[in-house]
Order: structure tokens, then C-alpha cells, then sequence
């Protein structure tokens, strides 16, 4: 299977992601719209799509204007019932491409936060692999409703944590890609520092291990998914 990762900053990429996808023997290939550079082979010879997170938000098309770009992309895959799991901007792009709202939350989640599985998320192919509730680590300022159609599939008190749509997109709000070298770069380069960073530290370091494997369980149910659409019996 050819897989690509949607990327939108250097610091902001694959995680233990990446080792998932090496580990079921496929290559990760990495792109930017912002990098205004074409796709290594046509969209429609991926067989799985990763889109990540990124310090701009979902609606700076005055700021960044690839996003519109990256809208008319994601409305393609979705079109092409190519798999695609969003995570935290790509979530929130994901949903802005199937014409849900997004906007700034009602408080910001930054560090770890208690998430909880709704009734739907019980078969799902991906967040029926969790744990009914768990602390998740968050990094996010805004948030987005739920496309129509879709199906929620997490909550944290603050705003939707996952949903489903039709039987190839995903979105989650968390980061279960992410890695301890990656959170300790987010807070060298946030200025004013949003949170107290020796405490998220700490904490982060007492909890990145089971997180990295949860962010892998999730990674591998998605791998199965785009496995079955490519080979289908």
C-alpha cells in the first residue's frame, strides 16, 4: 500500500505513527500543500491518507492560503472514499471539507484531558480499540461541529474528540500520534507558554509510554481498514 502523511510544519508530523506504518511493511510518504510542490503520484494511487496537526488554525485562509487548496484536497479524498484519519487541524480540516463550521472552543485544551467513548464508538474499527474513557493529550485552541452525516465517536467537557464519516474518515481531536520530543518542542516554540511546561512535563513523561501505545493501537486499526478497502474479498 502507498500511504501519505499531510504535514503542516516541520514539528507537527508522524510520531509513532510513522513506526506503525514501517512495522506493517508500507512507506510513509510525507507532503505539505504549503510546500507548493505536486503530489509524488497521483491522489488516487494512495491507499491510506494521515493528515496532521499544525500551528495555524483551520479558517487562516487570509494567513495561510494553501488551505484552500488543502480544502479542495480533502474534498477529492473524501469524494474517493480513500481512508483518511485527520488529527487535531486535520480533524478540524476534515470536518471544514464535509461543510461543518469550525471556530475557537470554548477554553483551549492544552496537556492531558479526560476523554470518553460515546455508544457509537463500541464497533467502530478504530476507537472501538480504546478504552472506553482516557486522559488524552491536547494541544488545541479551536474546534469544529459535526459534519453532516457523521457519527461522533468521543467527547471530552470541552468540545467533540472523534467522529466518523461514511466508512473511510476519521477524525480525532487528541494527539495519539505524538511523541515526548515532540511535546518538548511545541513548548520551546510557544510563546507566551500556555500552560506551566515543567508540570505538563512531568506529567507527560510519567504517561507518554501507554499513550505511545494506545497512539500505535489506534495507527494499527487504521492500517487494517485501508488494508481491507485495498484488497477487498
Amino acid at each position: 500500500m502507498h500511504v501519505l502523511a499531510v504535514i503542516h510544519g516541520e514539528k507537527v508530523r508522524a510520531g509513532v505513527f510513522a513506526d506503525v506504518v514501517a512495522a506493517r511493511g508500507y512507506e510513509l510518504e510525507e507532503w505539505s500543500l504549503a510546500w507548493e510542490k505536486p503530489l509524488p503520484r497521483p491522489l488516487d494511487a494512495y491507499d491510506a491518507v494521515l493528515v496532521f496537526g499544525g500551528a495555524m488554525h483551520a479558517d487562516e485562509v487570509q494567513h495561510h492560503p494553501w488551505l484552500r487548496e488543502e480544502n479542495l484536497f480533502l474534498h477529492r479524498l473524501l469524494d474517493l472514499h480513500t481512508p483518511v484519519l485527520g488529527i487535531c487541524l486535520g480533524a478540524q480540516l476534515l470536518a471544514k471539507a464535509a461543510h461543518a463550521p469550525v471556530h475557537p472552543a470554548g477554553e483551549s485544551e492544552i496537556g492531558w484531558y479526560p476523554v470518553e467513548l460515546t455508544e457509537h464508538a463500541t464497533d467502530d474499527p478504530l476507537l472501538g480499540q480504546l478504552p472506553p474513557s482516557f486522559d488524552a493529550f491536547q494541544w488545541h485552541y479551536y474546534t469544529h461541529e459535526l459534519p453532516s452525516g457523521a457519527v461522533e465517536l468521543a467527547r471530552s467537557s470541552v468540545c467533540t474528540q472523534a467522529f466518523r464519516l461514511g466508512d473511510s474518515a476519521w477524525g480525532v481531536q487528541f494527539h495519539p500520534e505524538v511523541t515526548l520530543q515532540q511535546i518538548e518542542g511545541w513548548l520551546e516554540d510557544e510563546e507566551p507558554q500556555p500552560v506551566d511546561s515543567a508540570m505538563l512535563l512531568a506529567q507527560t513523561r510519567e504517561r507518554i509510554d501507554a499513550w505511545n501505545e494506545l497512539g500505535r493501537t489506534l495507527c494499527d486499526a487504521f492500517v487494517d481498514v485501508a488494508e481491507r478497502v485495498a484488497t477487498p474479498a
